[in-house]
């Protein structure tokens, strides 16, 4: 009896590791596509963005730039927005640009980003009344999309950091709005680091307003600043 059990209990542990295998060959399989799946919506972003960046000096004469809000301190704009700044001082001084539109969070009394980055600019050699914000830039696709409908932007350079710019300009261009976008250069320290980490989940609902195209937090009617601003200068 106990031979003519042992080729049934051989088989039975061989079907068990065959078994075992392949649940292993499905998670594995599993794991990699799901790895690709979260990676597609940030390669769209760098297919999107391939040439359409580059540097302060590189970039295309454009009506407008459009600086994106990056946080602050104090009132004040963080290091990381700060350069952003800087970047789009750069671009008027060399007359690249002649409006320079900041969007940024202004839902609370207490916070508020686009009149913090008025106040820098102007530090910086920005005239006021070349200066437009937008109050209700609560993400990047709430500010292509107010670019575009509210302020009326065609055309624009985008000023952000590196780890963001690529998906700023693909969703400005899903808004609408024909962009050249610089990435400022920062120090890699763990805030670029996390920002950068930020972006593959980031990317993901990028996507999705891609897709389906939502309307901002805030629309709103039209606003006629950056028109303004350019019909001052021709006058």
């Amino acid at each position: 009896m106990r031979g003519a059990r042992l080729p049934k209990v051989a088989w039975s542990r061989a079907a068990a590791r065959l078994r075992t295998v392949r649940a292993r060959r499905r998670a594995v399989q599993a794991v990699m596509a799901g790895c690709v799946l979260a990676l597609l919506p940030s390669a769209w972003t760098h297919a999107a963005a391939a040439d359409r960046l580059g540097t302060t000096a590189q970039a295309p004469v454009r009506e407008v730039a459009v600086v994106f809000g990056a946080g602050l301190w104090n009132g004040r704009p963080t290091p990381y927005l700060a350069n952003r700044l800087d970047a789009a001082a750069e671009l008027y001084r060399a007359g690249k640009v002649k409006v320079v539109l900041v969007t940024g969070d202004n839902s609370r009394t207490e916070y508020d980003e686009p009149n913090a980055m008025r106040t820098y600019l102007t530090g910086h050699g920005v005239p006021a009344d070349r200066i437009v914000s937008d109050f209700a830039g609560f993400d990047t696709w709430d500010s292509c999309v107010r670019a575009k409908k509210i302020f009326g932007v065609d055309r624009a350079v985008l000023i952000s950091q590196g780890f963001h710019i690529r998906r700023a300009v693909a969703l400005c261009e899903t808004a609408g709005v024909d962009s050249y976008g610089i990435g400022v250069d920062d120090e890699h320290d763990s805030t670029w680091y996390y920002g950068g980490t930020r972006e593959v989940f980031a990317a993901g609902k990028a996507a999705l307003d891609a897709v389906f195209k939502p309307e901002p937090r805030f629309l709103g009617p039209k606003e006629q600043g950056v028109s303004q601003a350019l019909a001052a200068l021709a006058d």
